[in-house]
């Protein structure tokens, strides 16, 4: 992952991984989580998703990690909201009421700055990161959120007909990297209209992960 590459695509305005309405698949299944009014969820690589604004809509606090300012500054400024901002470590916290975000690389986010985490909401993060960083970014996602549930969302398609990002990530995939904590269970997909990039048929797939006892 590299950060300059991100920030570029926010500063020229290169987001089409934005989405124009909260996530379907979110609003169908998150409730399967079965998580209580006021919980505090936890958006890695966040950018300025409508997911978190149907989040606090639906009564819920916010959490999340980004690594463009500029994309955090979008995001209050949709909300409506005039953060306070503070260091946090080696980033920046934008907070408000039921939301704090977090401004700079993820993995110098630490679990005494990020507080605690009822559960994770992996709708972007996962499907940002080539192979050889999935393995410590799922591991610091859970160290950081002490194995808090997720509900994690990815693409399926063939690999070989267009680069990522976002990148293609398979059932097996989401075993090899949380099988050793979590009881994956595969909720929903559905194909995406005009394909992935209008470039490449794909299929977007929902999964609840719940920490094994």
């Amino acid at each position: 992952m590299d950060p300059d590459f991100w920030r570029e695509r926010w500063k020229k305005n290169e987001i089409g991984f934005h989405q124009s309405k909260p996530n379907a698949l979110l609003a169908k299944h998150f409730d399967t989580l079965a998580l209580p009014k006021d919980s505090r969820i936890f958006l890695p690589l966040c950018g300025k998703t409508l997911d978190i604004a149907w989040l606090l809509g639906k009564g819920y606090r916010v959490a999340g990690a980004e690594l463009s300012e500029l994309a955090i500054e979008q995001l209050f400024k949709d909300l409506g909201v005039e953060p306070e901002i503070s260091n946090a470590g080696a980033l920046k916290r934008y907070s408000a009421p039921d939301i704090d975000i977090f401004v700079g690389n993820i993995f110098d986010l630490r679990g005494d700055h990020l507080g605690p985490i009822d559960a994770v909401y992996d709708r972007a993060a996962l499907v940002a990161l080539p192979e050889d960083m999935r393995g410590p970014y799922t591991q610091h996602v859970i160290g950081i959120t002490g194995c808090a549930p997720q509900f994690l969302l990815c693409f399926e398609y063939d690999q070989s007909e267009m680069a990522g990002p976002p990148f293609s990530i398979f059932e097996a995939d989401v075993k090899k990297f949380y099988s050793g904590k979590y009881d994956a269970t595969f909720l929903d997909r559905w194909d995406l209209a005009g394909g992935l990039k209008g470039r490449v048929a794909a299929t977007e797939t929902a999964w609840r992960l719940k920490k094994r006892k």
